[in-house]
């Protein structure tokens, strides 16, 4: 079995804001593969049973807010007994990336994101699957006091932005599904690949 987990903060308040870019991605999923099931309220999270690519799949949106998103992963992985590393994908938005680019990475830093960071409390590690969305970076470099982390990852797209979000959620969901159908390594060859008007280059966090 597999778990992808889409970050997010629960309410209406926040929906479609950058910070709720794994919700939405976790939301296309269930469209796709969720086979008209009624989402169930498991491991303080909207839950929904899936089969994707012939493999049974557990779609996960936690309620605890985004700091608290380490709660509701631990208990999962506990409860089926799973390994972080092969069973478990987790879908976040990204700062360091342009608005609509997607990147897999088999591990790594919490780039300052409070629900990587509970996540990674949890788990006792960071080596599990993450798949980045790309939310556009701070403006001037985020400088204070004009711009704040917090507000800017809570606050919407522009117009112009909304297309390249939404073509990076609908990217995202194929690379999700290419996970558990290919595995990690062919995920990340197809989704790395720089797109047509897209540079190479990954920033590092």
């Amino acid at each position: 079995m597999k778990l992808i987990v889409g970050l997010g903060n629960p309410g209406t308040q926040y929906t479609r804001t950058r910070h709720n870019a794994g919700f939405l991605v976790v939301d296309r999923l269930a469209a796709k593969y969720g086979d008209g099931g009624v989402p169930k309220t498991r491991f303080q999270s909207v839950a929904l049973d899936a089969s994707i690519e012939g493999e049974k799949c557990l779609l996960l949106k936690p309620t605890t807010f985004m700091n608290r998103s380490g709660q509701a992963v631990g208990e999962a992985v506990a409860f089926f007994k799973l390994d972080p590393y092969q069973d478990l994908l987790v879908v976040v938005d990204d700062l360091y990336l342009p608005v609509g680019a997607v990147r897999l990475r088999p591990g790594g830093g919490t780039g300052g994101h409070n629900g990587l960071s509970d996540i990674q409390r949890a788990l006792g590690g960071d080596m599990y699957p993450r798949l980045r969305v790309g939310v556009g970076m701070l403006p001037d470099g985020g400088k204070p006091p004009e711009f704040n982390q917090a507000d800017f990852v809570l606050s919407r797209f522009s117009d112009d932005d909304e297309p390249l979000f939404d073509s990076g959620v609908a990217s995202a969901s194929l690379g999700a599904a290419l996970w558990v159908g290919k595995g990690l390594s062919a995920a990340m060859n197809s989704i790395n690949a720089p797109k047509p008007g897209e540079k190479g280059t990954d920033a590092k966090k």
